[in-house]
């Protein structure tokens, strides 16, 4: 595996973007050379198979959707309750509206998942992974809702930015305002 960190960083943000313009079908090793702007060949030098870019892919996807320190420091020191939470579903719908090529990377890679078992191992593991986290962050801050109301959050913010990101239903209401009454509705 090649060393060189942003390269691969640089390669892999082109992957997310060619996945959320070409759909799954247009990720090839070529495409994402072309827009990453390097020569041929250099994709397949640090992600040899396809399994491996979209490891790395899903890889990039969480370290560009991860909350920043100062985030997680500033939610830490606020107290527990419902504005807090409604504050963090906020933030995490905030982060994928703003990464909308992510986002629709995202969503490509979840519908490639249920065509191919090998995407859906990856992805799959991923996922789980960071509903756990979301699941023990919840519960270390002290906010409320227990695993059942973390899985409900995951569906209805999965359903909204899908909805956000395509063609809204209701281009009216704001999406603070979603979160707001999902807060208050799950919540009560």
């Amino acid at each position: 595996m090649a060393k060189n960190e942003s390269r691969r960083r640089l390669i892999a943000d082109a992957g997310l973007t060619v996945l959320a313009r070409e759909g799954s079908r247009g990720l090839t090793h070529r495409a994402v050379d072309e827009v990453a702007g390097v020569p041929t060949g250099t994709t397949s030098n640090y992600f040899r198979s396809r399994e491996a870019l979209v490891t790395g892919l899903v890889e990039r996807i969480g370290e560009r959707l991860a909350p920043s320190e100062e985030d997680l420091a500033r939610r830490a020191a606020s107290e527990p309750g419902l504005a807090l939470f409604a504050d963090y579903l906020r933030d995490i719908v905030r982060r994928l509206s703003e990464e909308r090529d992510v986002t629709l990377a995202l969503f490509e890679l979840r519908l490639e998942s249920s065509r191919r078992p090998e995407v859906a191992a990856v992805l799959g593991a991923w996922q789980r992974a960071g509903f756990e986290g979301d699941v023990a962050f919840n519960a270390a801050a002290g906010l409320p809702g227990g695993r059942q109301e973390i899985a409900l959050f995951h569906y209805a913010i999965d359903g909204v930015l899908l909805d956000r990101l395509t063609t809204p239903l209701d281009p009216e209401t704001t999406t603070d305002e979603i979160i707001d009454t999902l807060v208050a509705g799950l919540l009560r």
